[in-house]
């Protein structure tokens, strides 16, 4: 009788070694390797996608076109999708438990079966009795609507040939498994398996698949590296589980702008989308000092959040420093310019930064908004409740221009803003909207002095 062989596989980007390591040679991640029974067997893998009748075509001969889209049901969704549900594509949902990603998804399956369209929910973590509790809460309830709980890969792949559905939704893929690959679910092996199978379904029948992704606790999607690379698009859920607010955002799309994000909140018949995010981030805005607006974009989307700061001395040798929904970097950055062409003494201070909210932002354009709530706090000096500040800045001191300028000072205008503090370079080129008076500045000490007045 043959002795089993047995690999290690990594289980962050897939990397395989006979042996255990403690740190992987392909993505350095520490503590990552899982022991997998090796599969010698033949003829396993993914079937080829096209025929062998395909042949290559100039590109000038290939048809171009929109492609045809399901409307998901979701004002907020169909922007994260990028206009709605391409058929053929394989989106990828992640989040942390409980976040509510199977309660979107059955939502949104409840919505295409009432417009006719066949959706086959595979649930591997309920029971079909389960699954139809969750859709009483949310009225779920269509002769459309197909549940299947099973696990096994080529059951799922009978049912699906069999039922022939417009959607199909897999909760999740670290449940599913394929009886050709020895190893257990969940596992890098039967992940990059399985998704290949769906990719192939979804591509050769032109079925939309929505596959649900665990996350790990760093955040990121479980699995290897390659699982994200496979996908069409994919989809973070954000948000704490105690706030009723939920964030929807594009990461990865194929089919429509990326970095968009959808705001829902959790009621108790399920998610209920918000039209207004910038109304709702400010909302509970403090005018105490510390406290300063801007706009952000959020993909196409301008977004308005409140950014505060709380400097104060400290009793210690090395000053905290922390960061909360910003750059922690940045923040640093932005404290040493302060301190050098500005002559603010921070050195003994102990500084926080908070985006309100819950809400994540990336970009540079939020510098200058950031150096004047902490030069605000730090001057015990509020902002007028009226000011919006974007821009970005430099290590010199200077302020930089922004893109879409004409976007975010727009959004302001319509929730009552009246003067713009931007970089001198975006002044010109668009048009001013009516109410808002435009103060352009060029380095970070104008800026100051116009918001806080000295």
């Amino acid at each position: 009788m043959s002795k089993i062989k047995t690999k290690f596989a990594c289980q962050e980007c897939g990397y395989e070694v006979p042996r255990w390591l403690g740190k992987c040679p392909g993505c350095s991640s520490w503590n990552s390797f899982v022991e997998e029974i090796e599969d010698k067997r033949t003829g396993k893998g993914v079937r080829p996608i096209s025929s062998r009748d395909n042949k290559a075509v100039p590109i000038g001969q290939v048809k171009s076109g929109q492609e045809p889209r399901m409307s998901a049901g979701m004002a907020e969704l169909n922007r994260v999708l990028g206009g709605g549900i391409v058929p053929g594509s394989l989106i990828l949902v992640g989040g942390d438990p409980g976040i509510g990603k199977s309660t979107i998804l059955l939502q949104m399956s409840h919505f295409l079966a009432n417009d006719q369209h066949k959706v086959l929910y595979i649930s591997g973590e309920e029971s079909t009795k389960q699954t139809k509790l969750r859709a009483d809460r949310l009225g779920a309830d269509s002769d459309d609507l197909f549940v299947f709980a099973e696990t096994d890969l080529e059951r799922i792949e009978l049912e699906i040939d069999q039922l022939q559905p417009r959607v199909v939704v897999i909760d999740s893929i670290q449940t599913v498994y394929h009886p050709s690959v020895t190893s257990a679910p969940g596992s890098v092996s039967q992940v990059r398996e399985c998704a290949s199978h769906f990719m192939r379904i979804a591509k050769s029948k032109e079925i939309a698949i929505m596959i649900v992704g665990h996350v790990t606790k760093q955040g990121d999607l479980a699995g290897p590296r390659l699982l994200e690379h496979m996908v069409d698009s994919v989809l973070y859920f954000e948000g704490e589980r105690h706030n009723t607010y939920r964030i929807l955002r594009s990461v990865k799309n194929r089919f429509g702008s990326t970095h968009e994000i959808g705001i829902f909140e959790m009621m108790e018949k399920g998610l209920v989308e918000v039209a207004n995010p910038s109304e709702l981030f400010l909302s509970e805005r403090s005018k105490a000092a510390g406290s300063a607006v801007v706009a952000s974009m959020e993909g196409t989307r301008p977004v308005l959040v409140e950014l505060q700061a709380l400097i104060t001395p400290t009793s210690f040798p090395s000053p905290r420093r922390m960061a909360t929904g910003v750059d922690y970097n940045r923040v640093s950055l932005i404290m040493a310019v302060l301190e050098k062409r500005i002559g603010m003494l921070l050195q003994n201070q102990d500084a926080y930064v908070n985006v309100a909210g819950g809400i994540r932002l990336d970009e540079p354009a939020i510098d200058l908004a950031i150096a004047v709530s902490i030069a605000s706090s730090f001057r015990d000096h509020s902002t007028l409740p009226d000011d919006i500040i974007i821009g970005e800045i430099g290590l010199t001191g200077e302020v930089r221009g922004v893109s879409r300028i004409e976007q975010r000072v727009k959004e302001a205008a319509k929730l009552g803003f009246k003067r713009a503090i931007i970089p001198n370079k975006n002044v010109t080129g668009w048009d001013h909207p009516q109410g808002v008076t435009i103060i352009p500045v060029q380095t970070v000490e104008e800026a100051l002095r116009e918001a806080l007045g000295g």
